[in-house]
């Protein structure tokens, strides 16, 4: 299908994420309500929706919960409201808290919706209104008036305010415990970009800085700075020659760290109906280094790769390191030609190390291990800073998600691993520090874990002084989570108190 140019342009909006497409609300067509859903991989399995918001108290524990772990893990992720209207990919979901609060020993969880503007105009009326990420404009209702923003991807609590983020669009506020939506975030009108996915937040200054990536429209690429009171003190472009995707990037005390990769968006292939995005070898990576409160960036060049997650990074003298899930080129398995979860493929991430040595300008690079991994975490109060372990998620082959977690001592280069059983997969894991905690690992690890067995969920709790040992504690919970994407730690100072 091809699309007239001016045209096209004028109906992108918000075309900082590449589900942007989804959003072009001019093209109508007569697909009729009730919709059966349609065969995919991704909505199949633990990949499969639920349909029902929960709340339920006191369950079951199998061993024992720390009573002094008190807080709430809400962990965001897609979850379709309605059969899609075309095809559907993981990233197309609408997006899901699942939160569990822990409290003295018990546990609590709830489950809700973000109601953003597109999905309330959805839920008014009673179908999908928007195509996915693989389908052309014109599957799109022309009922789809409001901004297309799935608010699915992950959450960051910044100076009292939870925030549920989709690299599209604004982030939207959402209320704790309760997960109830407040409405989209946009620090007083000031957000003139998209947010990233994955802010970064200094655990010293209580800064947080944030880009955001446009497909569209130039600057492809800007960079903001919220002070620790909450507000958006600076922006500025990035000057980049063309429109690519970029999901991560990462922090030091000094610097912000751009990964310009090639995967690029290609408006002439959009424009004729194909899939907009390629992964242009031949134009390499590029690493910019610039410091954090702004200013000039300096380019630093790299062989090829993709990354969608950074570890961590931090300064050594004069050296800038990078810790991240290197990809030699884009996952094929989040491509058009087969969309199947548990396929490995040669774009298989590993955890991947780069040295930027800012007197000579050299880059030195290389693995840290060739076990496959993705969803890096770090304790927060050590991010931007030289840390001593990194805990990842890790696959073997045909696996849907993660079978383990492994525990790396980075400079060693060495992991153990925590294997979760046969048939028992995770998503993300997140560090949460014990109180009043000295060493870098005196911790507690939580992770949501499906049991394919009997198709039920639990949330395990692992020491990670003693990562062989088995969880500390499994909350058994009332309903399936369905695999997702990152979530965060809130502890319980910030929580209303008796709700």
């Amino acid at each position: 299908m091809a699309v007239d140019r001016r045209e096209f342009l004028q109906h992108a909006q918000w075309a900082g994420g590449f589900w942007f497409l989804g959003s072009m609300a001019s093209w109508a067509d007569d697909q009729p309500k009730n919709k059966p859903w349609p065969k995919s991989s991704f909505l199949e399995g633990n990949f499969a929706p639920v349909h029902e918001e929960v709340v339920h108290d006191d369950l079951p524990v199998h061993g024992h919960l720390p009573t002094a772990l008190n807080g709430m893990l809400v962990r965001n992720g897609p979850n379709p409201r309605f059969p899609p209207r075309a095809s559907y990919h993981w990233f197309d979901g609408d997006g899901m808290l699942h939160g569990v609060r822990l409290q003295g020993g018990k546990a609590s969880y709830r489950n809700r919706w973000v109601r953003t503007a597109s999905f309330l105009a959805e839920e008014q009326a009673g179908e999908a209104l928007y195509g996915g990420l693989m389908d052309p404009p014109k599957v799109t209702d022309a009922r789809a008036k409001a901004p297309l923003n799935k608010a699915n991807t992950a959450l960051v609590w910044h100076d009292g305010r939870l925030l549920a983020l989709w690299e599209g669009g604004p982030p939207h506020e959402i209320t704790v415990p309760k997960l109830d939506t407040v409405g989209p975030y946009q620090y007083g009108g000031k957000l003139k970009h998209p947010f990233t996915a994955h802010p970064k937040v200094d655990p010293r200054t209580g800064e947080m800085f944030l880009f955001g990536y446009n497909l569209v429209f130039k600057p492809y690429l800007q960079y903001s700075v919220v002070n620790a009171k909450g507000e958006l003190v600076h922006s500025q472009p990035i000057d980049l020659d063309v429109p690519v995707m970029m999901h991560d990037f990462a922090i030091t005390e000094q610097y912000a760290i751009f990964m310009d990769l090639p995967e690029v968006f290609d408006l002439k292939r959009a424009m004729s109906g194909q899939y907009p995005l390629v992964f242009k070898k031949e134009r390499g990576s590029r690493f910019g280094i610039m410091p954090r409160q702004g200013g000039k960036v300096r380019w630093f060049s790299s062989p090829a790769c993709y990354v969608f997650h950074v570890l961590n990074a931090y300064e050594n003298g004069q050296e800038v390191v990078l810790q991240a899930c290197r990809m030699p080129r884009f996952p094929d398995v989040l491509e058009p030609a087969g969309l199947n979860p548990g396929e490995a493929t040669n774009s298989s991430p590993i955890l991947y190390q780069w040295r930027f040595h800012l007197g000579s300008g050299q880059v030195e690079e290389g693995p840290i291990d060739d076990l496959m991994v993705e969803f890096p975490r770090v304790a927060d109060r050590h991010i931007g800073r030289p840390t001593r372990f990194g805990y990842v998620g890790y696959s073997l082959k045909d696996e849907p998600m993660f079978s383990g977690f492994a525990k790396y001592e980075l400079d060693k280069r060495m992991c153990q691993k925590h294997a979760l059983g046969e048939g028992r997969f995770a998503g993300e894991g997140i560090v949460v520090p014990k109180p009043d905690a000295k060493a870098e690992d005196e911790a507690w690890f939580l992770s949501f874990v499906h049991d394919q067995a009997n198709n039920r969920s639990e949330l395990i709790v692992l020491d990670a002084q003693d990562w062989s040992r088995p969880p500390l504690a499994r909350v058994m919970l009332p309903v399936r989570v369905p695999f997702g994407f990152h979530g965060t730690w809130i502890d319980d100072r910030h929580l209303q108190p008796g709700s």
